[in-house]
């Protein structure tokens, strides 16, 4: 079809973009709303802007956050901005729209009131048009109040009343002046574009787009115009048009259907081919003028999802693998550029990721047209995480019902014309039942309280809102093992699509438990599509081990090694791919993100199962795994870089690797090529290091050339000589006297500790214990029968057994042997009468290519807390 030239816009609508000039304080100032109010004295910022700066680690990589320079003030902040009334704006409608503003804003233009938006996430706007001055100086007032919800307070009605994640305050995203002509496509729908789009047919042959248009008349008297809607590709060429009369009385707001057809179309293939058209609505007065025009980018495509074939795209199935994305980073907290959101969409690409879960709130349009155009799918979804009363309420109040309600119409009202939009989430982990963590709220609300009547009232309104997307919402809890006390309600009946976030191997199970519970939960409700929404663990940049199953990691402490969220992503991808019925698999998370219930890892405040750092640059070995198992780009990548001085003098060599072959070099001396590495890791077992620097080096080769990458490890000289195995530990101790490495060349037995357990989400007490300046090291122990194979060098070794017991031991023998030699017999550790003691046995054992140390358990469990050896010369 020939391009048609667009009517006359002479009155189409102006938008001026409101980002310099601000006044910001942070006190609760009296007579702010005047327009004669001094704000001289307020901080001079832009917008976007918040005050907070929330999360820092305790090094120097991944963020430029401090202790010094956080703010996690939660309350009230006061913005003033003066502005001029554009040129020609007699007889104009003008609206002021904000992007977002957390979580509670009330505004005022010259003094007028204008209203108050209760929700920190979505687009709002108000008719300024009476407050606004002919011309001249115009002071727009706004204040925002970020505080934390509690029973009778500001925000007690205002979702999330909880949550793993920081609420940041302020004019966090954009805030502009939108000027149209009394006639125009309304602005009051619920902060959308006033045009609803759904796409009934995609497919090669045809496709059908149905449309409902709002058009506003703020005119004193009824306009006779007419609705224009077309599809314009990439071309500029018009591929379907309609056109539809539109009477409007004065003063009302008249709703308009049309109905666009095409042949032949473009469609919108995801991340393959993101074809996007024009989307063009126009109103046109009776003189042929256009009073208003929107145009959006709009892809035509269908998404289906299947219990046993997964989500289907254009008919197709598509596999969907992406991650969970929270909106802040270092230094900026919630006021990000659109230029930040698309280099995280850029990072996410080169990860291979192909769809992302907008969490745990409405994100803003710049990552929506980003997804648009990149083809990622999209998760999108609303506050509502893990609390919905407080006070002890055993029901939501009417006031936050409602408020989950209007966030909800906005979401959909301001997102249905996406194309990467394809799921409306209605809630995250409201199924803790009356096992709600601690860190939530101390445990004290939320427990016992049913979530379906309020699950149901979503349900019923995002049907409404609109039917032609999947419902869905992410549980936590169902089908896992909790004790006989705990009641847990089945919640993924109430929404169309299940999501489950299982953390098995971080906060409990096992890493390879992930596949059959799914598999249990598919049984349950077999008609029903189900995805992994969250899985994954902590991975600290500067924590390393030895050996991924050395001890256990700590969830919510310190032992969080990089390597062991690798472990875990591995393990569970393993499993995820063998289910192709599931129709998503979201990780947790692409960044590390701010949160105040946390202390762990090597971070203050920070959830630390980010991929990438919260730089969002510093990108952790986990990433690399899934761009080589995503990404088709030939790369390779060598693990545990930054564990540069090295505890053992033998090490493992894991690279990941998506090339044809790939060879390890160390200075320069090849060892080795391997193919068709699962999982495309690649590992080089019991690579002896040498004395000094060890410079890796990759190679891989593929059909187009070969592709490097590098790595430099370094092995003090008093290691290479002498080297002590922190028994019982993922992650070995700091020591004055010795390099400490985790548990590793072990078989069998279990990692133990005389620490007591503290309560949730604090680390375990320490046990004193006499006789040791290492008290950390000899705290941890292995347990049970179990060997170690340690690869040494031929010779001549020293060994020293360290063993640590406490007055709760039993007393009991166990037998130590090194081959066929005895070293200790029936051997009984000491006892103390109270607190707890080290002791240490010495021997001298020939290695013959290894160490063999075997622990045999006779009365008693055998046990060993450290083991030092020491080549003698």
């Amino acid at each position: 079809m020939a391009a048609t030239a667009p009517a006359l816009a002479q009155e189409a609508r102006d938008v001026t973009v409101l980002d310099a000039g601000w006044r910001f304080t942070a006190e609760d100032a009296q007579g702010a709303v005047a327009p004669e109010f001094a704000d001289a004295t307020w901080a001079q910022v832009s917008v976007p802007h918040s005050w907070n700066r929330v999360g820092y680690y305790k090094h120097d990589l991944g963020g430029t956050n401090t202790a010094a320079n956080v703010d996690k003030r939660l309350g009230i902040g006061w913005y003033r901005l003066h502005f001029a009334t554009p040129a020609g704006a007699k007889g104009k409608r003008h609206w002021l729209e904000f992007d977002a503003a957390s979580r509670v804003a009330k505004v005022w233009l010259n003094g007028v009131y204008l209203g108050e938006h209760r929700g920190g996430f979505s687009r709002f706007r108000f008719d300024a048009t009476a407050a606004m001055k002919a011309d001249g100086d115009n002071v727009l007032v706004v204040r925002v109040d970020n505080a934390q919800p509690k029973a009778g307070g500001s925000t007690a009605d205002v979702l999330p009343l909880s949550g793993d994640f920081f609420v940041h305050g302020g004019l966090y995203r954009p805030v502009r002046l939108v000027t149209t002509a009394p006639l125009h496509i309304d602005l009051a729908d619920a902060g959308g574009p006033g045009v609803r789009a759904t796409t009934v047919r995609a497919d090669k042959d045809q496709a059908q787009v149905d449309l409902v248009v709002r058009v506003a008349n703020d005119a004193a008297k009824s306009a006779k115009a007419s609705v224009k809607v077309s599809l314009v590709d990439r071309e500029g060429r018009e591929a379907a048009s309609a056109v539809v009369p539109a009477t409007v009385a004065a003063g009302k707001t008249g709703e308009f259907s049309a109905r666009l057809a095409l042949t032949n179309p473009q469609l919108w293939h995801g991340a393959a081919d993101p074809y996007l058209y024009d989307l063009v609505t126009q109103v046109v007065q009776a003189d042929g003028t256009v009073s208003d025009e929107v145009r959006q980018a709009y892809g035509l495509r269908s998404m289906a999802f299947d219990p046993d074939r997964g989500f289907l795209l254009n008919g197709q199935p598509y596999r969907l693998r992406g991650v969970g994305y929270h909106q802040d980073r270092d230094g900026k907290g919630w006021a990000i550029s659109r230029e930040d959101v698309a280099e995280d969409i850029a990072t996410l690409r080169d990860m291979g990721a192909n769809t992302i879960r907008l969490t745990h709130y409405q994100h803003g349009q710049d990552v929506h047209d980003l997804a648009d155009r990149a083809g990622m799918v999209v998760w999108d979804e609303i506050p509502l995480v893990s609390v919905w009363t407080l006070g002890g309420s055993k029901v939501a109040d009417p006031a936050l019902v409602a408020n989950a309600k209007s966030q909800l119409t906005e979401l959909v009202r301001q997102n249905q014309n996406h194309a990467a939009s394809a799921i409306w989430s209605i809630a995250n982990e409201v199924d803790f039942g009356n096992s709600l963590p601690a860190f939530l709220f101390g445990g004290a609300d939320g427990r016992e309280v049913d979530p379906l009547p309020l699950l149901n009232e979503l349900q019923k309104t995002a049907k409404a809102l609109d039917p032609s997307r999947p419902t869905s919402l992410a549980t936590c809890c169902e089908a896992r093992a909790f004790g006989n006390d705990v009641e847990i309600p089945t919640t993924a009946v109430a929404a169309d699509l299940g999501g489950a976030n299982r953390y098995f191997g971080w906060y409990f199970g096992k890493a390879g438990d992930l596949g059959p519970h799914l598999d249990g939960l598919r049984a349950k409700r077999p008609q029903q599509p189900l995805a992994v929404t969250e899985y994954g663990a902590g991975g600290a940049l500067t924590m390393h081990t030895d050996n991924v199953l050395g001890g256990p990691a700590d969830s919510r402490g310190a032992a969080q090694p990089e390597e062991y969220e690798s472990y875990i992503h591995e393990t569970a991808l393993a499993q995820l791919d063998a289910r192709p019925w599931l129709y998503a698999t979201w990780l947790w998370n692409s960044f590390d993100f701010a949160t105040t219930v946390r202390t762990e890892g090597d971070a203050q405040d920070i959830n630390t199962k980010g991929l990438i750092a919260y730089d969002h640059k510093t990108r952790k070995d986990a990433f690399w795994f899934y761009k080589a198992n995503w990404n088709s780009e030939p790369m390779v990548h060598i693990t545990s870089k930054r564990y540069v001085n090295r505890a053992y003098p033998v090490a493992d060599v894991k690279i990941y690797s998506n090339t044809a072959s790939t060879e390890l070099l160390l200075n320069g001396r090849s060892l080795g090529v391997k193919q068709d590495c699962p999982q495309k890791a690649c590992v080089w077992t019991g690579v002896r290091l040498d004395e000094g620097s060890n410079a890796l080096v990759a190679r891989g080769v593929h059909a187009g050339g070969t592709v490097e990458d590098s790595a430099s490890w370094t092995l003090a000289a008093e290691t290479a000589r002498k080297f002590v195995i922190d028994a019982g530990t993922l992650l070995a101790t700091k020591s004055e006297g010795r390099v400490l490495g985790s548990d590793n060349w072990f078989e069998g037995g279990t990692a133990a500790s005389l620490d007591k357990p503290a309560d949730y989400g604090k680390p375990a007490v320490p046990t004193a214990i006499a006789g040791t300046t290492d008290r950390g090291a000899l705290a941890t122990y292995r347990t049970g029968t179990f060997s170690y194979r340690v690869p040494l060098a031929d010779g001549r070794y020293k060994v020293t057994l360290w063993f640590a017991t406490d007055a709760a031991q039993k007393a009991g023998t166990f037998d130590v042997k090194s081959g066929k030699k005895a070293l200790l017999r029936k051997f009984q550790p000491a006892i103390p009468a109270s607190g707890a003691v080290a002791e240490a046995k010495v021997f001298t054992i020939k290695a013959k290519g290894e160490l063999a140390l075997d622990f045999v358990s006779g009365t008693s469990d055998a046990r060993v807390s450290m083991i030092e050896i020491e080549r003698l010369r």
